[in-house]
């Protein structure tokens, strides 16, 4: 017995689990007999989906073109209001990307009969809720507030709408903390991921190519600029007044024209959209991110407008690719190989163009792995039928969850804006559900093989280059590098780094099965691996099996990356040693915290 514990401890050191005495285990008594845990074995069945009373919305279009939709919802005393223009970024000018952003953050900063002070005095004493924010294709202003203080937050907003003054004070600490993010920014791998994923797809003279600004461009912005800008943009026959809260229509309309009712039509700016770019070959853009400890994947094509029918098959599609921890992706990246935390797909459908990604943060030492797995499923979802029990739990999610999202008011309201925003149908609220789950599994492989298409994805990787370009190579010939400012970088350059990920045939000297023993405080721990001319394999060891992700071996000694999974936890190993002609002589090192290297000795078998 004592013996077995021994081996037990042993064990756990080399996969980060102490195991406790069974004699400890033993003591405890059942919680519960088998007969009280049957239930368990079976998961309960959905309820029955409930009666979806959507209320009813009303329109109406002032004489100067603003539009007005308004629901009564009186369940609570409150009342939300979202002021949408049909303008966003992609209307900053080509000189200074970046005017809407800081424009809409200055909308609240004063006004001509108001400072910032008085303007957020007013709103905290009504305890409400005033500011302004830019979208791609659109630009919100967004109030909210008690009933009994629904004008005062509606005078505010129609003051910061239609009168700002953009104080010099306001703009040039505007664009001080504007420049500190600008740095904070280039920090960020999510950031310099998306930054790059936008070029790439929509190419540069796309306005949905444009992610951030810059510092010399916020500092050419003037006082003047803003307030032309603003002219030009605020509009009220370019924009629509969505409320939704505990209000009557006829004094609300009444109220609302007192505040409105004076603003001058005028002519909205329009963005120009060029052709997108012939995506015609796989490429990988590879943005060096020196001693970074992860590497952010994303996987891109070109796919659909919002307004496109086939946005309904394509959000079931990615459902069951990646919309959550049930999903392929999830379930293949994160639960079977343990190398990130999530992984996940995602619809980004826009007013001229959108997007279809996959993405996940991984280690550095499996990116090569994690992009062989994406690569895979993408694939399969292409090529292989879509099982039935699948495509419905997708759809019955999708369908379900839907309702849930407009039971309060902001959450009806946001699908509000979107209707008017996007152009979508009046009755896409009440048909959504019904569009959802007339999708069908064929459905699903067509807009899979029309949109996600492998052999022409741009894949974007934010890393450290010296650890990664090696393993990615294998999945394309067109590598295009970059620094973090988004600066072209020879890829030559690449090649003299040491990269010890590099999968390039191995000597047969170290191809083949390998038996090693492992010296622990507390005896000898058997493990074994083989390996393939690839730098590829298997590791074995006493609580399961693994792989090898990368090899190399340079002047006799063999370093060998390796992942393992004990329970559903992920383990990476690393194997370092010197080969003497069919022996093998190192250490080994586990991703367990304080756990230290521990030396092996081994013979390659015969």
């Amino acid at each position: 017995m004592k013996s077995l514990i021994t081996y037990l401890i042993c064990t756990a050191l080399l996969v980060g689990v102490f195991v406790k005495d069974s004699s400890a285990q033993t003591s405890q008594k059942p919680q519960a007999t088998q007969t009280n845990e049957e239930f368990r074995k079976t998961a309960p069945a959905p309820l029955k989906s409930g009666n979806f009373n959507l209320p009813t919305a009303t329109e109406t279009v002032l004489p100067n073109g603003l539009k007005v939709v308004i629901v009564e919802d009186n369940r609570v005393p409150s009342v939300n209001y979202r002021l949408a223009f049909r303008s966003g970024t992609v209307n900053d000018p080509q000189d200074l990307p970046g005017l809407t952003n800081l424009m809409t953050g200055l909308l609240t900063d004063g006004t001509t009969t108001r400072n910032s002070l008085q303007i957020s005095n007013e709103v905290n004493r009504i305890g409400g809720n005033l500011n302004a924010t830019a979208g791609l294709d659109n630009t919100l202003i967004i109030a909210s507030s008690l009933t009994k203080y629904n004008q005062d937050i509606l005078k505010l907003m129609a003051d910061v709408t239609l009168n700002p003054t953009f104080p010099e004070d306001e703009l040039a600490l505007s664009k001080a903390n504007t420049k500190q993010g600008l740095q904070a920014q280039r920090a960020q791998a999510g950031f310099l991921a998306s930054e790059r994923l936008a070029k790439v797809l929509y190419g540069d003279k796309n306005p949905y190519s444009v992610v951030t600004t810059t510092p010399e461009v916020v500092d050419a912005i003037t006082q003047q600029r803003l307030k032309d800008f603003h002219k030009q943009l605020f509009v009220p026959n370019n924009a629509v007044l969505v409320v939704v809260g505990d209000v009557k229509k006829a004094a609300l309309l009444k109220d609302i024209n007192a505040v409105f009712g004076t603003w001058q039509k005028g002519t909205a700016t329009t963005a120009t959209f060029p052709a997108l770019p012939n995506r015609t070959a796989r490429t990988i853009y590879l943005v060096d991110r020196p001693n970074s400890a992860q590497s952010n994947i994303i996987l891109a094509n070109l796919a659909i407008n919002r307004t496109n029918p086939d946005y309904f098959a394509l959000q079931v599609m990615s459902q069951i690719l990646g919309g959550g921890a049930s999903s392929r992706l999830f379930l293949n990246i994160r639960e079977q190989k343990g190398y990130t935390y999530g992984a996940y797909s995602s619809l980004d459908a826009r007013k001229e163009a959108g997007s279809f990604s996959s993405s996940a943060e991984v280690r550095s030492e499996v990116t090569g792995a994690a992009l062989k797995e994406f690569l895979y499923e993408l694939d399969r979802i292409r090529t292989q039928p879509i099982p039935t029990q699948e495509l419905v739990d997708a759809k019955s999610y999708l369908s379900g969850v839907f309702p849930i999202r407009l039971e309060t008011q902001n959450g009806l309201i946001g699908q509000l804006i979107g209707i008017e925003a996007y152009n979508l149908p009046k009755d896409y609220l009440k048909t959504y559900g019904d569009k959802i789950n007339a999708v069908t599994a064929e459905d699903v492989k067509r807009v899979a093989n029309q949109y996600v298409t492998p052999d022409k994805i741009a894949i974007v990787v934010v890393g450290d280059a010296s650890k990664i370009i090696g393993q990615l190579s294998p999945y394309s010939q067109n590598i295009e590098l970059f620094d973090v400012s988004g600066k072209p970088k020879q890829v030559s350059l690449v090649g003299s780094v040491s990269n010890p990920t590099t999968k390039t045939a191995l000597s047969n000297d170290v191809v083949g099965t390998w038996n090693l023993t492992i010296a622990s405080p507390q005896g000898d721990l058997p493990l074994g691996f083989t390996l393939k001319s690839d730098g590829t394999g298997t590791i074995t060891s006493p609580v399961g099996d693994g792989t090898v992700t990368s090899a190399t071996f340079d002047k006799n000694e063999l370093t060998i990356n390796g992942d393992l999974s004990f329970q559903g936890s992920p383990i990476t190993v690393k194997i370092k040693g010197i080969v003497k002609e069919k022996s093998y002589s190192g250490n080994v090192e586990a991703s367990i915290p304080n756990v230290p290297p521990l030396s092996f000795t081994g013979t390659k078998a015969s």
